[in-house]
C-alpha cells in the first residue's frame, strides 16, 4: 500500500511531489529566490559604503539590513517550496536553524576576520583603520603569545594525568565499599563549584604563601619558601593542579556510567577463566571502556583549550606571562591593552589551530579505537 502512487489531482495543492512541478513554478521560486538575495546583498553593500563613507546613499542604522535579512528568509522558504514542493515543506523545519546559524555563528565570525585586519584600539581616537596583515606579523613575532602556545601543550598533556586519576576513582567508586553513596556526592562537589570560586578558595586561601595552609604545611615537610605561583614552572603546575581539581570529577562520572553499564557476566567469565584483578582490568575492563575513555579525554581536552578563567582569576598569566594560557592571554589583551584588532587577529588564529587539532584529533581517536577493538 505504501508503495501507490496517487494521481496528480489527489496531492494537495501545496504537497505536490518535486518531478510533478510545472516548470513556470519552479521559475517562480527561483525568481523570487534570487530577487530576495540580490535585494539583500544590495543592501548590506550600499550600507557598508554608506558607513565607510564611500558612498553619500545609505541608511543612519543597520536595521533596514535586519529586514532585508528577515525577507530573504521567508523568500527562501516559499522559493523552496515553489521549486520543491514537497521537499521544500520539508526543508522549512530547517530554515530557522540556517537563519540563526547565518546570523550568529558566520555573520560574527566573518566580521571577526575583518576586524583582525584593522588596527582598531579602544582607547585610540583614531578609529578603525583597515592595516591588512600587520596583526598577523606582529603575532608571529610575540614571544608571550608562542609562550601562551607553549602552556597549552602543557596544560593539554597533563589531560593524561588527570584521566589515569579519574579513571582510579572511578574504579573505587565502582567497587563494593562502604559509604559509596556518599564518597560519589564528595568526589563530586568541585565539579559543582565554579572556577572562579575555586580559584579564590583554593588558590588564594588555601595556597597563600604566607598564611596558607598549604604553605604552612609544606613549610613543616621542609620547604622554606613555599610560593606556589611565584616560580614560573611550581606556577605552571599549580595552575594545572587547580584545574584537575575542578575537573577531574567530570572525567570520573563519565567513567563509572561506563563501569556501570558494563555486563558483569564478562567479568565474571573473566574470573572462571583464571584471570587476577590486573589481568581482568587491562585485558577486559580497559578495553571495553575505550570508547567511553576517548570520549572523556576528547571533551576535556575541548575544555581545556578554553582554560582562561582560573590562570586570570589566581595570576594574571603572572609571574612575567609564565601560566599565561592563549585565552587568558587574548583576554588581557582587550581589558589591559584595549587592543580589539591585535586581540581578535590572536582569537582568529587560535580558532583555526583548534578546528585543526581537534579534527585530527577525532580521526586520531577513531582509527585508535577501530585498531584496539
Amino acid at each position: 500500500m505504501a508503495d501507490q502512487i496517487l494521481p496528480t489531482k489527489d496531492w494537495p495543492a501545496n504537497a505536490v511531489p518535486s518531478d510533478l512541478i510545472p516548470p513556470g513554478r519552479k521559475r517562480l521560486g527561483w525568481a523570487v529566490m534570487a530577487a530576495a538575495t540580490l535585494g539583500l546583498l544590495a543592501t548590506i553593500l550600499v550600507q557598508i559604503l554608506y558607513k565607510s563613507e564611500v558612498d553619500t546613499i545609505g541608511f543612519e542604522t543597520w536595521r533596514p539590513v535586519v529586514y532585508a535579512y528577515v525577507l530573504w528568509g521567508v523568500a527562501l522558504g516559499i522559493g523552496q517550496v515553489l521549486t520543491r514542493g514537497e521537499d521544500g515543506q520539508r526543508a522549512l523545519f530547517l530554515l530557522p536553524a540556517l537563519l540563526f546559524t547565518i546570523a550568529m555563528v558566520i555573520f560574527p565570525t566573518l566580521f571577526g576576520f575583518y576586524i583582525a585586519l584593522t588596527d582598531w584600539n579602544l582607547s585610540s581616537f583614531s578609529g578603525r583603520r583597515f592595516n591588512g596583515l600587520d596583526n598577523f606579523w606582529q603575532m608571529l613575532a610575540d614571544p608571550y603569545y608562542r609562550n601562551a602556545l607553549f602552556n597549552m601543550v602543557l596544560y593539554v598533556l597533563a589531560v593524561l594525568v588527570e584521566y589515569v586519576i579519574a579513571f582510579g576513582l572511578a574504579l573505587l567508586l565502582n567497587a563494593q565499599i562502604r559509604a559509596r553513596k556518599f564518597f560519589r556526592v564528595v568526589f563530586l562537589m568541585p565539579l559543582m563549584l565554579s572556577p572562579v570560586a575555586v580559584s579564590w578558595m583554593v588558590g588564594k586561601s588555601l595556597m597563600e604563601y604566607r598564611f596558607g595552609p598549604a604553605a604552612t604545611l609544606a613549610r613543616h615537610l621542609g620547604w622554606e619558601n613555599p610560593a606556589f605561583f611565584s616560580d614560573p614552572i611550581i606556577a605552571r603546575i599549580s595552575i594545572m593542579v587547580l584545574d584537575a581539581w575542578t575537573f577531574i570529577p567530570f572525567m570520573m562520572i563519565m567513567l563509572l556510567a561506563g563501569l556501570q553499564a558494563m555486563s558483569r557476566e564478562i567479568l565474571e567469565a573473566a574470573r572462571v577463566d583464571g584471570a587476577n584483578a590486573w589481568q581482568t582490568f587491562w585485558q577486559v575492563t580497559f578495553p571495553l571502556m575505550l570508547p567511553v575513555s576517548v570520549t572523556a579525554v576528547i571533551l576535556r581536552i575541548i575544555f581545556k583549550l578554553k582554560l582562561a578563567d582560573i590562570i586570570i582569576t589566581v595570576t594574571s598569566g603572572g609571574p612575567g606571562g609564565a601560566t599565561d594560557s592563549v585565552s587568558s592571554f587574548i583576554y588581557r589583551e582587550y581589558r589591559d591593552r584595549s587592543n580589539v584588532g591585535y586581540g581578535t587577529m590572536l582569537a582568529m588564529a587560535y580558532l583555526v589551530i583548534i578546528i585543526v587539532f581537534v579534527t585530527w584529533l577525532l580521526k586520531f581517536a577513531n582509527r585508535f579505537v577501530r585498531n584496539v577493538n
